[in-house]
């Protein structure tokens, strides 16, 4: 029994190929009841979703920039205040809803002593959102 050999004895042989016509043909139908049955089986259910309305909510809390110059002077928004006028500025600013962010600004010369005499005082009010504003070095 001589199964599929190469060489060419006799036309009678058993061929071992595979004949992928009819298989490809198989294929070629079932792919296309595939596309014809698939949107039929893609049931859908229809809700009625309720509608919202969407406002932007981005409250930005005000800032307040408190600067100190290298005299020790104060300024609430660049307007000069003293010292107890600073105090009831940052007890009225911690009462507003939201509270607004404090931006520390002072001179490179300025003591660190009046620096933390205002940062006491801030956290002391109420405040508790501090930033410190730099500037870049010029060249």
């Amino acid at each position: 029994m001589a199964m599929g050999t190469l060489s060419d004895q006799s036309d009678d042989d058993f061929n071992p190929e595979i004949n992928t016509t009819p298989l490809v043909d198989v294929m070629l139908v079932l792919l296309i009841i595939f596309i014809i049955t698939i949107p039929v089986i893609n049931h859908s259910v229809k809700l009625d979703l309720p509608r919202a309305s969407t406002q932007p909510n981005d409250a930005k809390p005000e800032t307040v920039n408190l600067s100190i110059d290298a005299q020790g002077r104060l300024f609430w928004n660049n307007k000069p205040i003293s010292e107890d006028e600073l105090q009831q500025q940052i007890v009225v600013a911690a009462q507003k809803t939201p509270q607004p962010e404090l931006h520390l600004r002072a001179e490179r010369t300025t003591q660190y002593e009046k620096v933390a005499q205002v940062m006491a005082a801030a956290q002391n009010g109420g405040l508790s959102k501090i930033g410190f504003i730099t500037d870049p070095e010029k060249k």
